[in-house]
């Protein structure tokens, strides 16, 4: 297994060959949620070999990853100010 980018699965961002389970993902739950390897691996249907591949991507990669981030945050924020919102009722 190893880590893969396509244009047309999850927006181009790495993720692991054959999944659609991102780097991101991954390091979402073992590092910023304080997961275990394991857990991380039970959880997502991966291998723990895998996990471990794609918290050693992240480590490598973590500007770019971060500046992924950056951009989904990005455009979070576009899409919830265009949406369209319930009038405010009188009471």
């Amino acid at each position: 297994m190893s880590i893969t980018r396509d244009a047309d699965v999850l927006g181009g961002e790495p993720r692991l060959e054959g999944t659609r389970v991102g780097v991101r993902h991954v390091a979402a739950r073992a590092v910023d949620s304080d997961q275990s390897p394991a857990h991380v691996a039970d959880q997502l249907d991966v291998s723990l070999s895998e996990v471990y591949e794609a918290l050693s991507y992240y480590y490598a990669h973590i500007d770019e990853l971060r500046e992924f981030e950056r951009e989904n945050e990005d455009t979070f924020e576009r899409v919830q100010e265009s949406t369209l919102k319930p009038e405010e009722t009188i009471q």
